[in-house]
């Protein structure tokens, strides 16, 4: 339980723990017996699904499903069983359809399922420290071609006055902008990453993204969001986009239509985490900035838990000290080298860093 209490205080303030939040069924002719459920559940475990019949109905089947995928049908009354180990974490919308005396009626209700992980603590070293632009509100942080590249917003700056958001391409050793495009006042920059030679940045609250050309930053393609949300993280596994909203969601999308396919649940072992802001695809993980701590959560992508977490804190102490602008946020991985590039909003350095167990 050690690393588990230590991680709770680091992210303190961002754990919502959803217990007793179980919904009841709306329909009163047949309800889900909720006295069997618990307030929370863990991927081994599994649910008793049956329903009450309180008005002595003859009941001919019932077919039973989760978010809405059918999972199994049963005669008359018989329970059926269900094993959680594949489904995401998250709610599981819970609704049965019941046949009787030639007519059929829902019932539903959901459950809880959390992580049975309790994540380690990660330790790093600092390989290296390079300049950052203080002017820089960093967003989004990406290698691609062993260049640097970063999305800015326009957060205030050191002089107090708002920046301008930006996509760049930089010299990580000198802190040396090559190339740099801005956006118009009224768009927040936010999240970038690269896939197939094309920069994909979001905005905060405009609903609205970009697609560039990586080698002229021509811009190629302005996209709408699939609905109405915020943009704030973005990363990518070579296939698929995923794009994180400031909820618990951390959103997979096709890149080729800028459409939803799936979405996780980010849970620290029985807690939602929300706020989880820049995004870096690491060996097959998300690492992912919580937004105001200064840790960074390593993340699952196929059901959301968190498995482990660095501790970023020091690094605090070691940049110009700015009032309200020196939150933690910038994680960009180096395949050359193999370590992870940490900044955050305004920082005036660039950490170099390795981590282990």
């Amino acid at each position: 339980m050690k690393n588990y209490n230590i991680l709770s205080i680091i992210l303190l303030g961002t754990l919502l723990v959803n217990c007793g939040d179980t919904k009841k069924g709306e329909n009163s002719l047949f309800t889900f017996d909720n006295s069997k459920f618990k307030e929370q559940y863990q991927p081994q475990e599994a649910l008793s699904l049956e329903i009450l019949n309180s008005n002595s109905k003859t009941i001919d089947s019932i077919i039973y499903y989760v978010n809405d995928k059918k999972i199994g049908s049963k005669k008359g009354v018989d329970k059926l069983t269900f094993e959680l180990k594949d489904q995401k974490l998250g709610y599981q919308n819970l609704k049965a359809l019941v046949y009787y005396e030639g007519q059929n009626s829902e019932a539903t209700t959901r459950v809880e399922l959390v992580s049975n992980i309790q994540p380690k603590l990660l330790k790093y070293t600092i390989v290296n420290t390079y300049p950052h632009d203080i002017q820089a509100y960093t967003q989004g942080l990406e290698f691609y071609r062993d260049t640097l590249y970063e999305g800015t917003g326009n957060g205030s700056g050191p002089s107090g006055k708002r920046g301008i958001s930006s996509l760049r391409k930089t010299n990580y050793k000198t802190g040396e902008v090559y190339k740099k495009v801005e956006l118009a006042d009224k768009y927040f920059g936010e999240g970038i990453t690269i896939l197939n030679n094309k920069v994909y940045q979001l905005t905060w609250k405009n609903n609205e993204g970009y697609v560039y050309n990586a080698d002229t930053f021509k811009k190629e393609k302005t996209f709408t969001y699939f609905k109405q949300i915020e943009g704030w993280g973005l990363t990518n596994d070579g296939k698929y986009l995923y794009q994180s909203d400031g909820t618990e969601k951390i959103w997979i999308i096709d890149p080729t239509n800028l459409k939803e396919v799936d979405y996780l649940n980010v849970y620290s072992f029985e807690s939602k985490i929300k706020a989880v802001n820049e995004l870096e695809w690491i060996d097959g993980k998300i690492y992912g900035n919580v937004y105001q701590k200064d840790a960074i959560a390593i993340i699952n992508p196929k059901n959301g838990a968190v498995e482990a977490i660095i501790n970023l804190v020091d690094l605090t102490k070691k940049i110009t000290k700015l009032e309200d602008t020196d939150v933690l946020n910038g994680i960009a991985y180096n395949p050359k080298t193999k370590t992870i590039f940490i900044t955050g909003k305004n920082w005036d350095k660039m950490f170099e860093i390795k981590v282990s167990e």
